[in-house]
């Protein structure tokens, strides 16, 4: 009889390690599939975390870039605004608008017009344009005009 209690005792435990064993390893997979994903989401925070500084470097980059070429702009800027000073207080005999060539050839034209000018003065014109007619209308000479009507 010992041996057949043995047995029972025997099938009881294996039966009852094979539940525990069943039990113990769904939680043991659910911790590795715990470990799965913090490893996981563990290696996207630090690529996010490397994707945030790149881009951080970049955009100084470009703003160290734009306040170059602001400076630069505000020397140009300012270079203009002195050179249209000195241009101002220049006396204007000093720093003709026109070359020597340009006024030369200005003044010969203004000459040329004025002499034009007096020859078509001098001309009288007594006839009236070609798309005028000799003949009188008779539209403003106060009669009364018949209204025809087509009824």
């Amino acid at each position: 009889m010992n041996v057949v209690i043995a047995l029972v005792i025997f099938i009881i435990g294996g039966i009852a390690g094979f539940f525990a064993t069943r039990l113990l390893s769904s939680s043991s997979q659910e911790q590795r599939k715990l470990a799965e994903q913090v490893t996981k989401s563990e290696a996207a925070l630090d690529q996010y975390k490397l994707d945030v500084a790149d881009h951080l470097s970049t955009s100084a980059n470009l703003l160290e870039q734009m306040n170059s070429t602001c400076q630069t702009a505000m020397k140009q800027m300012q270079e203009s605004t002195q050179l249209l000073q000195r241009a101002t207080t220049v006396e204007v005999d000093g720093m003709p608008f026109f070359s020597a060539e340009t006024q030369q050839q200005l003044a010969q034209t203004a000459t040329l017009r004025h002499q034009k000018r007096h020859v078509e003065t001098a001309t009288n014109v007594t006839e009236p344009p070609l798309d005028y007619s000799n003949e009188q209308s008779g539209l403003f000479d106060g009669q009364q005009q018949k209204l025809t009507t087509a009824e």
